[in-house]
This record gives structure tokens, sequence and C-alpha cells, in this order.
């Protein structure tokens, strides 16, 4: 009788467990289908415009939880593939391309651009204003070696970060471990903070400066031109054949609505209104030949 007994508490508890496990599954699959996880770059995050895109998405598709994870272009990137998102917004082509080439990444598309800026503090010590970028970078380095300025690097691996040891490795020099050189491993608005305490240099993306440049009295952007200062924005769907797990259907829908005729007018009017100017340019109204050139002569470079 007692053996009889536990057989039905053991078969009970095998049934419980079972329909446990379903009910899990069942909740975890609806779940996840109204669950977009996006990592992206900080210097895009901050200025507000994905939040802005959100709004709109998420007014034709209320059901659906959009989760930023902001994090610097390289972070992004290596989140990603570990299973972390199902979309990345980045602007570091150079790393971009290794994730595609490895088949991490589906393409997408360019969604945005705008331009880094070179800023430093108003009298201009160093005297680099109006100059070429790369004959900047090393004016920079010969006054920094006197003792006359400073520079603030991200030092994060953020799309910024890249571009200015792209600019560095043009200009043939290699500040790291200087004195005057300090790396702080922070993000874009962090940095700006940081410089514009130390009265130092750095390079911004337009977008971040715009946004925070009424906190930042003692700078004023001193090199605004040059091909090499260009700042591509692309968006790509994670591909699930290689990271299991990736919510396909819910990404290709948000970056269709991000590169659509919609999704272009909110990114191309998204900061006239407060700052005069809009903090990116719609890649649509670009020849889409000149933004992929400029993005393949960056994803090429490679940094001695």
């Amino acid at each position: 009788m007692m053996r009889v007994k536990m057989r039905w508490i053991a078969v009970t508890l095998v049934i419980v467990v079972a329909v446990s496990i379903l009910l899990l599954s069942a909740y975890q699959v609806g779940h996840h289908e109204n669950v977009l996880r996006v990592t992206t770059t900080t210097s895009l995050y901050n200025t507000g415009l994905l939040d802005k895109l959100a709004e709109a998405f998420k007014q034709k598709n209320p059901e659906v939880s959009i989760h930023f994870i902001a994090v610097g272009s390289g972070e992004a990137l290596r989140r990603a593939a570990q299973g972390d998102a199902d979309i990345v917004i980045s602007h570091a082509p150079n790393l971009e391309k290794q994730y595609l080439d490895d088949r991490t990444l589906k393409l997408g598309g360019i969604l945005a651009y705008n331009y880094f800026i070179v800023v430093g503090p108003s009298d201009d010590p160093a005297g680099i204003a109006g100059m070429d970028p790369v004959s900047a970078m090393a004016r920079l380095y010969e006054t920094g070696e006197s003792g006359k300025v400073m520079f603030v690097s991200r030092a994060d691996k953020s799309g910024t970060h890249v571009r200015e040891l792209m600019l560095w490795s043009l200009a043939g020099i290699t500040p790291s471990g200087r004195a005057w050189y300090l790396e702080l491993g922070v993000d874009m608005a962090q940095a700006l903070m940081v410089a514009n305490e130390k009265r130092a240099y750095i390079l911004s993306d337009v977008g971040t400066y715009l946004k925070f440049k009424n906190r930042l009295g003692e700078l004023r952007p001193l090199i605004e031109k040059g091909d090499v200062l260009i700042n591509i924005y692309s968006v790509y769907v994670v591909n699930k054949t290689k990271v299991p797990g990736v919510n396909e259907k819910l990404a290709e829908a948000f970056v269709n609505f991000i590169l659509s005729e919609e999704g272009q007018k909110i990114i191309g009017d998204y900061g006239i209104t407060e700052y005069g100017e809009p903090l990116f340019f719609a890649a649509k109204n670009e020849p889409n030949e000149r933004l992929k050139s400029a993005w393949e002569r960056v994803a090429e470079f490679r940094m001695n």
C-alpha cells in the first residue's frame, strides 16, 4: 500500500514539474515576442534621439517594450555577440566590419551621420583652430609634451575613442602613457565635463557637444571640418543563426521603422527646436554611395 502511495506522489510531482515548465516556457515566449533589446553607443543615446524614435514606434506597437543598453560601440558589439541584444547601433565602422565578416550581424543600414569635432579651451593655447585634423593632433602632441595643454581621451573602445586613435595614428603618434594625456574610460558626456573642468582638448561627436554645450563654458569647437571627421551611425539586426535567442521579427520591424521616411524625418528634425540645428543628419538626405564610401574608408583603416 505504501509503495503504491509513493508511486502516485512521484507521478504527481512529475506532472506538476512538467506543467510548470510548459507554463513558464509559454510565458517566456509570449514575453520575449514583445521585448526588444538594443545595445547602442552612448553618444547617440545621451542626446535623447533613441527615446524619441522608440516613442513613435510604440505608438503603432503599444505592446512592445524596448530596452536600450547604452555603452561604447565596442562594448555594444561585444554584448550583441554574446547574446545580450537583438539590435546594435554603432558608429565604429572598423569594429562593425569585424562582426559583419564573422556573420554576427546582418546588414541593416546607415541611419544618420554628423561630424566629430575637436573641442578645446576658448583661448586655444595650442593654436589649432582651423587646422586640418591630423596636423592638429601633431600640434597637440608637441604642446602637450611642453606642458602647455592637456588632452582628454574617453579610452573606452567607443566609436569616438576609435576615431581619436585613428587620428593619432594618421599623425604617426602614440600618446598613451604621456602625463598630459588623460585616459578616463567614461562616456562622452562625462569626458566633456572633465575636459571643461581641466580646460583640456577633446574629440567629441557634435550631437553630444550641442546637448551639453550650456554646461561647457570653458570650451569651444576649434576644428569642425575634414573628411576624416565624418561620423556615421549604423543599425544592425543580430544574426540569429549565429547568436541564438534573437527576436529577429521585432528587430527587423524596428530597424525598418528607423530607416523609413517617418523615422528619418524624426532624426533629421531632432534638436532643431532646442539647439537651432539638427544634432544628426538623416541618412536618406545624403547620396547613399557617399556615406557608404565614407563608411568603407574608415572600416578598412587599421591602426599602427
